[in-house]
């Protein structure tokens, strides 16, 4: 079973922090605008983005295409499979957006779902730290190719801590539903 881990919040002089994996992590103003700038530019492209962000999770863990009841039985290329663009664009569009709004609200909030819910969902599915790790390597590379030029290791870093504190408010919420 996967470590759970507890995101706290709390002010310190203007900044939030967020306390979760690997202790406390700053999520500054400077950070939270190179995410905002970098989401706004790529908001329009979101399903093709989604798609490669899913394609390369794939090429990185092939196996984790079972871990989808929508491509276990298909026997379609992933990448013409109907039902997997939309999904892809709902996750990244979903990462994304709890991203933008991280310091605004003070802690992660996920609109059209419930942590609850996407956390029960990846209990279920049998998600382990491994297969967040993956995804968080595919995502930051994604962002980067769709960035060009404008990608940097300060904007590398805050897509890294805003993505840690989604992965940490899911856990949080990783646990039996009777609800899925």
């Amino acid at each position: 079973m996967s470590q759970h881990y507890n995101a706290i919040s709390h002010a310190k002089d203007g900044e939030i922090i967020y306390e979760g994996v690997g202790g406390a992590s700053l999520f500054t103003e400077e950070q939270e605008a190179l995410v905002v700038k970098s989401w706004n530019l790529m908001k329009k492209n979101a399903g093709e983005l989604g798609l490669n962000f899913f394609l390369k999770i794939f090429e990185i863990a092939p196996s984790a295409q079972k871990m989808f009841s929508f491509l276990k039985d298909s026997n379609l290329p992933i990448e013409k499979n109907p039902k997997l663009k939309p999904h892809a664009k709902s996750v990244f569009v979903m990462t994304c957006e709890a991203a933008v709004q991280l310091r605004k609200a003070g802690k992660v909030v996920i609109r059209d779902s419930s942590l609850k819910k996407i956390g029960a969902v990846h209990f279920k599915y049998g998600v382990v730290d491994e297969h967040f790790e993956v995804t968080k390597y595919a995502l930051l590379e994604t962002i980067k190719d769709a960035m060009g030029s404008m990608w940097s290791t300060e904007m590398k870093k805050a897509w890294s801590v805003a993505y840690d504190q989604l992965v940490a408010a899911i856990k949080t919420e990783m646990k039996p539903s009777s609800d899925i």
